[in-house]
């Protein structure tokens, strides 16, 4: 609770994710304000050919978030005899679901199910068979989540995973920032249920008391940083007590949780550079809302 404790309070993204938060980011996908997934599900859809060219057969698939697995199905369908799949998820309950399915619905497949942080060290599984190369895979905006300097970071972490290899991401652009207000403040009230599930989950797992019908959901697009900010806001003056330690909140103060970057494909490829990548493809929607992009260990 380190965040909570400094000037401008901060909660961690990642702990959005035990069992209830990966399924209600489920939902939020499905939303029709939320436009990263199925456009990242169509671009993938037309360009398949040529990106299973790049991957080349007998890969290693290493896919970094797997949640419930979907999007990695269209890439198993159409690849020619990859040499396994590994799920790397911080949420174990959904990890061991999702790869049991996958598993069922790909019974010659090697399926390694990795529950983890995959911001920290970890130890991958070994393939018995043959591996051509390794291919991390790293879907919708998640990269979007990290700050320059740890993305930079995190993509190093993946070039040396995968050397000899590559990265398959995808990386939300920059646009009309009411398609992206829109998607980070839907109509149903799943994204702000998602925020809140946050304190809920430290209310069931820390002996916390946060009320959480007196903190409000609030996403906005701050265009200096080129990013949405995630933050709930303190609707009154209060003390919140988190097993032995007290955190104060002033009307209007709010826990910063999850920012999420947007990019022009020159702005993400230079970052790509500085992680050890090239640049090999970017496919994009025809509205240039979102790009898949294959980057290539350098």
């Amino acid at each position: 609770m380190q965040g909570l404790q400094d000037a401008k309070k901060e909660l961690l993204s990642k702990y959005f994710y035990d069992d209830i938060g990966s399924q209600l980011f489920e939902q939020i996908c499905l939303l029709d304000e939320y436009y990263p997934t199925r456009t990242e599900l169509g671009i993938m859809q037309e360009y398949i050919p040529e990106i299973v060219s790049l991957l080349g057969p007998g890969c290693m698939l290493i896919e970094y978030g797997s949640g419930s697995s979907t999007k990695i199905r269209m890439l198993l369908d159409a690849l020619h005899n990859p040499a396994g799949y590994v799920a790397i998820d911080i949420a174990k309950e959904h990890l061991q679901r999702s790869a049991a399915s996958l598993a069922a619905a790909y019974p010659g497949l090697a399926v390694f199910p990795v529950c983890a942080d995959y911001t920290s060290d970890f130890t991958l599984p070994t393939s018995s068979g043959p591996v051509s190369k390794r291919v991390a895979y790293f879907p919708g905006s998640t990269i979007g989540n990290f700050d320059r300097e740890p993305a930079i970071r995190f993509l190093q972490q993946i070039a040396k995973t995968c050397k000899g290899g590559g990265l398959l991401i995808g990386v939300d652009l920059k646009k009309d920032f009411n398609i992206l207000h829109r998607a980070y403040n839907d109509t149903q009230g799943v994204t702000a249920r998602f925020n809140l599930h946050l304190l809920e989950r430290i209310n069931q797992e820390l002996e916390a008391d946060f009320q959480l019908d007196q903190f409000g959901h609030y996403a906005f697009y701050n265009p200096g940083q080129s990013r949405i900010e995630m933050h709930l806001v303190s609707l009154k003056p209060q003390v919140v007590h988190i097993e032995e330690s007290e955190f104060s909140f002033k009307l209007g103060e709010s826990i910063w949780t999850e920012s999420s970057y947007k990019y022009t494909p020159a702005e993400f490829a230079q970052l790509a550079v500085c992680a050890g990548f090239a640049i090999e493809h970017v496919w994009t929607d025809a509205q240039q809302l979102f790009s898949v992009q294959y980057l290539k260990v350098v």
